[in-house]
């Protein structure tokens, strides 16, 4: 082969070796071009089914409703039903200029040039991301924000991402920015319960929006970021330095001078908080029975917490104040140590209106059980009055001289004791109530009978099932509550009228609706029964088991209760301590005791006065604070009050002094044989003043 030939041999083979290199670069670009549109493709089909599955864009979550405000007696705002939530919208016309810009200058710099989402932020967050993974930093614009906080979760991935981008967009095509921004500003969270910015300030520094200062504002804007690792309260320190972060962004775009920035650096953090005991609310045993007779009606949770009500309750403000701090660990009333429960309710006596509700529960203040509403304690001889005496004066028209024998009495195979462990002979029933004797009680609830005795507490809000002749003397097996016997009692001071007690008055929906709660009234027994019984308790309070909570100068009637200790607990004391008592004008009943009643915690018997000296100190508190003359209560035409022989039980001339007189009253025209007609006539119904 010649040179000649060789070279064209050569030249082919090249010529051949390039042209397949071409073929395999066609190839290679054709192929990946088509990888390029398949990923495109399933790029699309991808983001396409991500916003296929977006959540609908539904303008109401845009517009968070408030917290319901609960207001008192007196039309005055004093805290709102949150369940953990507390937000309180503000139009962005009240929202001050320089709050809007601290947080635009933090969150979003380019808010007002955007559609959305900001290119700019997106390409440095993606830089980022890459280097540190995902998620390592974000590009949220406040218009993405306001879709996490209302469409989203919190996750972070690509799909919400996406979801979150698409759902901002359109956004910015239905609202003005400053919609978006008022929006925005109601929706983020700050930590302590507390969402939206008016809510924050309120919060943390006690304040409305207005009333802050430059630093209060950096540190506001500075919370959304991180509000747990910000939290002023637990994390000072951090606090600062994002407070200063935003104070130099607010700077750097000219919203505060140097001067100004650097004024706001120096003030300490601590020194700009407000009390954080505000972030569990005010009254919260209050606040509970409110929630509680709401739900009630059938109002739903979502319509209580976030539903905008107003909500008009009795609420003595003073009177609960008073209360919450007698419970608390600042004051000191004998008997009350760091374990100890209390539950305490006071009502008006003539309408039912609960005007005051608190707890002690110091090592879970504010939380768990309501004591003054929830609990079902055994009432000992608080029950007395209301299945013993007051349904045999109602049925069996009993005086107060009604005589029992008080002898040894057994029932179901068990001795019934009194608690001095004496036995007392022939007493009447005003005797054996102001000195609490068992076996007459029980004697008058076998007298009276049981249908009788259910009838009468039904009457007075206690429902009963089934009665044994131990609830005479209060060994109940389920319990009742110092809400319950108050309103019993307080049906006793006003003339038999019962109120189901009640906090709520009135409530006004967002709306405009208006409900009324007002309670209606039942004549649960004759005006003759409840003064009668009212009389003999008022002899508990003067001479009695209650005379700790005598008030001098002050009509008052009460009862005493207390509840044996389980029997292998070996120790004089009681596991409850009830008193429940009663004005002309108020009524409270008052339970002491723990949880659960063990070796180490029970009522010591030379502290068992605990809840008499809490309901005196209440009572004098309430008369104190009275600006009006005190109120007697008044004997009603139906009732007879005669001097009565002791050992005859008959109607007698001698002196009431004579130490064989008792001053007795009488169902009018159940009077004593032998009582002249003089005697019969009614006293005057008039008020008496002191």
């Amino acid at each position: 082969m010649t040179s000649k030939q060789s070279s064209q041999s050569e030249n082919v083979r090249e010529n051949d070796k390039k042209e397949k290199i071409k073929k395999l670069f066609r190839l290679s670009v054709g192929i990946s071009f088509i990888l390029f549109l398949v990923i495109v493709l399933a790029g699309a089909i991808t983001i396409f089914a991500f916003i296929h599955d977006a959540p609908k864009f539904d303008p109401k979550l845009l517009h968070q409703k408030n917290s319901s405000i609960v207001y008192d007696q007196n039309g005055n705002g004093v805290g709102y039903l949150t369940e953990g939530i507390n937000r309180q919208y503000v139009k962005i016309d009240d929202i001050p200029k320089s709050v809007q810009a601290a947080f635009i200058n933090t969150e979003d710099e380019r808010f007002y040039t955007h559609l959305g989402i900001d290119v700019k932020r997106i390409v440095g967050a993606v830089i980022a991301n890459f280097k540190n993974g995902f998620g390592a930093e974000g590009a949220s614009t406040i218009t993405q924000q306001l879709v996490k906080n209302s469409f989203l979760s919190s996750e972070k991935s690509l799909k919400r991402k996406v979801q979150e981008v698409f759902l901002a967009m359109q956004i910015e095509r239905s609202y003005s920015k400053q919609q978006i921004l008022e929006m925005y500003l109601n929706t983020i969270y700050f930590g302590e319960r507390a969402y939206g910015v008016g809510t924050a300030a309120d919060v943390y520094f006690n304040k409305t929006l207005d009333e802050l200062t430059v630093s209060e504002i950096a540190l506001l804007a500075g919370l959304p970021q991180r509000p747990s690792g910000y939290n002023p309260y637990e994390y000072p320190e951090a606090a600062k330095e994002r407070r200063n972060t935003v104070l130099r962004l607010m700077r750097e775009h000219h919203h505060i001078t140097k001067e100004e920035e650097q004024a706001a650096r120096t003030v300490r953090i601590e020194e700009m908080l407000g009390d954080r005991e505000r972030e569990k609310g005010l009254y919260p045993a209050f606040m509970k029975r409110v929630v509680q007779e709401l739900s009630e009606k059938g109002i739903e949770k979502s319509v209580i917490y976030n539903g905008s009500l107003k909500v008009y309750t009795s609420l003595n403000s003073d009177a609960q104040k008073y209360l919450e701090y007698m419970l608390s660990s600042e004051s000191f009333i004998a008997g009350m140590d760091e374990k100890l429960r209390s539950g305490v309710i006071l009502l008006n006596t003539k309408t039912g209106n609960i005007e005051a509700v608190a707890n002690r529960n110091l090592e879970n203040e504010g939380e768990g059980v309501n004591y003054a509403v929830n609990i079902s304690r055994q009432p000992g001889s608080t029950i007395k009055p209301i299945l013993d005496y007051g349904p045999g004066i109602e049925y069996n028209q009993w005086s107060t001289f009604k005589r029992f024998k008080d002898e040894p009495l057994e029932i179901d195979g068990k001795n019934i004791q009194n608690w001095d462990g004496q036995y007392h002979g022939e007493i009447s029933m005003r005797e054996a109530l102001t000195w609490s004797y068992n076996i007459p009680a029980v004697k008058a609830y076998q007298e009276i009978g049981e249908e009788k005795a259910k009838e009468f507490a039904g009457n007075l809000g206690i429902s009963l099932d089934d009665l044994f002749p131990s609830y005479a003397i209060g060994g109940f097996k389920h319990g009742v509550s110092p809400l319950q016997l108050a309103g019993a009692y307080a049906a006793f001071a006003n003339n038999g009228i019962y109120h189901q007690p009640h906090a709520v008055q009135k409530i006004v929906f967002a709306d405009g609706r208006e409900v009324d709660f007002t309670a209606k009234s039942v004549q649960a027994m004759q005006d003759s029964t409840a003064y009668m019984v009212t009389d003999m308790l008022k002899d508990v309070v003067k001479q009695g088991t209650g005379q700790e909570a005598n008030i001098l100068g002050l009509p008052l009637a009460g009862k005493t209760g207390t509840t044996n200790l389980p029997a292998h607990i070996q120790g004089e004391g009681t596991s409850d301590a009830w008193f429940v008592g009663y004005t002309p004008r108020y009524t409270a009943a008052v339970w002491s005791g723990y949880d659960k009643t063990t070796e180490e915690t029970y009522i010591h018997e030379e502290d068992d006065d605990v809840s008499k000296l809490i309901f005196k100190k209440l009572m004098i508190y309430m008369s104190q604070r009275e600006n009006a003359p005190i109120e007697e209560f008044v004997q009603p035409h139906s009732v007879v009050e005669l001097p009565v022989d002791r050992s005859t039980g008959r109607y007698t001339n001698s002196a009431a002094s004579n130490a064989r007189v008792a001053m007795e009253l009488f169902v009018k025209g159940t009077e004593p044989e032998g009582t002249p007609v003089s005697k019969l006539q009614p006293e005057k119904e008039e008020k008496k003043e002191n």
